[in-house]
């Protein structure tokens, strides 16, 4: 309690008397004063700053803190060569409900922009230890991730053990890279066998895994031109060709990705892809569809025997998979939160993380909530509420909670579903050969692979 009313008080201090406190690292300046989001204004002090690595990061203290602290790991990843000072300013608006539940903020923007699950991790264990320095240690500390954030948080409690108290995890991207988007993979080889405008006949043939030619100039509005080309996928039914209301339906039924949001999963497809391959993996391919089986078609024999096909590097199945699969190694307590019907990051990506800690024999410290949602960015924020208070309580109590005890602790404003269970990931993406076993990357290979010189994705 006097911790407590401690910290408290010092929340409410002036400024000049909190930037007593030395920053977490002497070559990087400390946090420096800013407006907060229109959310928190009157409710919260609010600072950014830049760390030694070039991470743009934000915090926040409400007025009444209770001591403990949120870190939280944002989605994507962006693809912007440079840190974004508005990404973690953004996130913190959208997440505010974590500071109106009396919880101090601290978000990194990550040092740069593209693909590398454990470079986000090291600039979100970066952030926590600015806060430390700067405003000591909080009674607790939560790692938050939503999305590709929710791949980065868990990353960072198996990679910084020790060093955080819980995680929650929403809608997160938990298969891990190395399987996590193969039906990204269906996708864009399925897609160019009915379109064949990605890339055109015309232009410079390059291998689909690639993504993109390292030297396209496509933006984003071309790629959705050549989607409504083939698809008319943003035309109403009624205006689409008999052609083009064929190839969407194809294209749908074999992937299973849903119609709104077939334009980002394709986007992913190709320019995160891109990032991968050419900017992370020195041009080695990281993916493979041989030995899988495409149906749902019209003609399915004729789509098997003319869809492209490739096999993996190892070695860059190995860089990939070092940088962001998960082992499953956790000895904190875990909340993950999930909307049913997400239609980005599948609500199977929480089987396979189940799957990746039972095998790790840690699934006793997994606690698996869903909702009766269908988006991916954002939550009720009265679920975010009725979580981030369940997660403490667990770390405080030791007691375990179910979805059935979560559930009944909102109020208001909620959609749990908790007798909902998931098919395993296999019964949403076609897996690969030895894609059944979980973890995909054990802790014993994770040991043995960081004695690889080189090895993973750089910073």
């Amino acid at each position: 309690m006097l911790r407590r009313g401690l910290t408290a008080c010092l929340a409410a201090l002036t400024v000049g008397t909190l930037t007593a406190a030395a920053p977490a690292d002497p070559t990087a300046p400390g946090p420096a004063p800013a407006d907060c989001p229109p959310a928190l204004a009157g409710k919260a002090t609010c600072w950014t700053g830049q760390d030694a690595n070039g991470a743009h990061y934000a915090i926040a203290v409400p007025e009444d803190w209770n001591g403990s602290l949120v870190v939280h790991a944002h989605g994507g990843p962006d693809l912007g060569a440079e840190s974004d000072p508005a990404r973690s300013l953004d996130d913190l608006g959208r997440w505010s409900v974590m500071v109106d539940q009396g919880y101090a903020w601290a978000g990194s923007s990550y040092r740069r922009g593209g693909y590398g699950t454990r470079m986000a991790a090291a600039d979100t264990e970066s952030v926590r230890r600015v806060f430390v320095g700067r405003f000591g240690a909080p009674e607790l500390t939560l790692v938050h991730g939503q999305s590709w954030g929710g791949n980065v948080a868990a990353k960072t409690v198996e990679t910084y053990p020790g060093r955080y108290d819980g995680a929650l995890l929403t809608n997160g991207v938990l298969a891990g890279g190395s399987r996590g988007y193969d039906y990204r993979v269906d996708l864009r080889v399925v897609y160019q066998y009915y379109c064949g405008n990605h890339p055109r006949p015309s232009e410079p043939e390059y291998p689909l895994w690639q993504g993109l030619r390292a030297d396209s100039t496509m933006t984003s509005a071309g790629l959705r031109a050549r989607l409504q080309e083939c698809t008319g996928f943003s035309s109403a039914p009624g205006e689409r060709t008999a052609a083009q209301q064929r190839n969407l339906d194809d294209i749908l039924a074999v992937t299973g990705i849903p119609e709104r949001t077939l334009e980002s999963h394709l986007r992913f497809a190709t320019f995160t892809f891109r990032d991968l391959v050419h900017g992370r993996l020195g041009g080695r391919n990281p993916f493979s569809n041989q030995g899988v089986r495409y149906s749902g078609s019209h003609d399915d024999r004729a789509l098997n025997a003319g869809v492209e096909r490739f096999a993996a590097d190892p070695t860059a199945v190995r860089d990939l998979s070092y940088d962001s699969d998960l082992t499953g190694d956790v000895r904190i307590p875990v909340l993950t939160l999930h909307a049913i019907d997400d239609p980005t990051a599948f609500v199977e990506h929480e089987s396979a993380y189940r799957a990746a800690l039972r095998g790790a024999g840690r699934e006793r410290y997994l606690v698996q909530t869903f909702t009766r949602e269908s988006e991916h960015s954002e939550l009720s924020a009265a679920e975010y509420a009725v979580s981030v208070g369940a997660l403490d309580r667990w770390v405080r109590t030791g007691v375990r909670p179910t979805a059935r005890s979560i559930a009944r602790a909102c109020a208001s404003g909620c959609f749990y579903d908790p007798g909902f269970r998931p098919g395993g990931y296999a019964s949403r993406v076609e897996p690969r050969p030895g894609g059944l076993r979980w973890p995909a990357m054990t802790a014993a290979q994770e040991r043995a692979w960081s004695r690889v010189p080189g090895v993973g994705i750089a910073p």
